[in-house]
């Protein structure tokens, strides 16, 4: 079977999203932007505010509510077709002290397909945990049999693209990909060659 590793955040949920408008636009009245004003990621500079204070917001929105976060239903709906053609592995940059909640949220939405799911913890400057990988392409390095790499970051994505792994960005206003969610997905299923299926995403949307 081939594999997919699957990037989670903004990719198989909406985090950067719902923490906008339901934590930081709610916190900060002020602000007049829209999510689609989020071209950088961090958006630290965009919203005014140091990049420590913006990382406490999200840590702590993980804490409050990251449970309740739906999964994509567009990416949802493509598992329930084609997960069971693959073998999936989640990898996800987060911190240890929220990587327990974003695993518990992995296996709770996907478990019937990702029963693999590797942690490359983000620097807070309280973790002395001891690292193992710095960033996405060193887990690469490391786990090498792998088909196709999906991930919102165009860093990470050229980590992978140098391990000469087949990547798919995956659309972000931090990446300005000019594409939709069902067209990433017909993309990717061109490149796993599941072009004769293709139609039952597009009656999907």
């Amino acid at each position: 079977m081939k594999i997919i590793v699957w990037d989670v955040d903004d990719v198989l949920n909406n985090l950067m999203e719902i923490w906008f408008y339901e934590k930081w636009t709610r916190e900060h009245p002020e602000c007049s932007f829209s999510y689609d004003n989020l071209t950088e990621n961090p958006p630290h500079r965009i919203l005014g505010v140091s990049l420590e204070d913006y990382l406490e917001s999200l840590d702590s929105f993980r804490k409050e509510s990251y449970m309740t976060l739906e999964p994509k239903a567009e990416v949802l709906h493509w598992f329930n077709l084609y997960g069971h053609k693959f073998r999936h592995i989640a990898l996800t940059a987060t911190p240890i002290h929220t990587s327990s909640i974003v695993a518990h949220w992995v296996l709770k939405n996907f478990c019937k397909w990702i029963r693999t799911i590797h942690i490359i913890p983000s620097f807070r400057h309280f973790d002395n945990s001891p690292v193992y990988e710095k960033n996405k392409g060193d887990f690469f390095e490391w786990f090498s049999r792998v088909d196709l790499f999906i991930d919102d970051s165009i860093t990470n994505i050229s980590l992978g693209t140098e391990k000469g792994i087949k990547t798919i960005l995956w659309p972000q206003p931090w990446n300005r990909v000019n594409r939709s969610i069902s067209e990433t997905l017909l993309d990717i299923n061109k490149i796993l060659e599941l072009e004769h299926e293709d139609e039952s995403i597009r009656l999907r949307n």
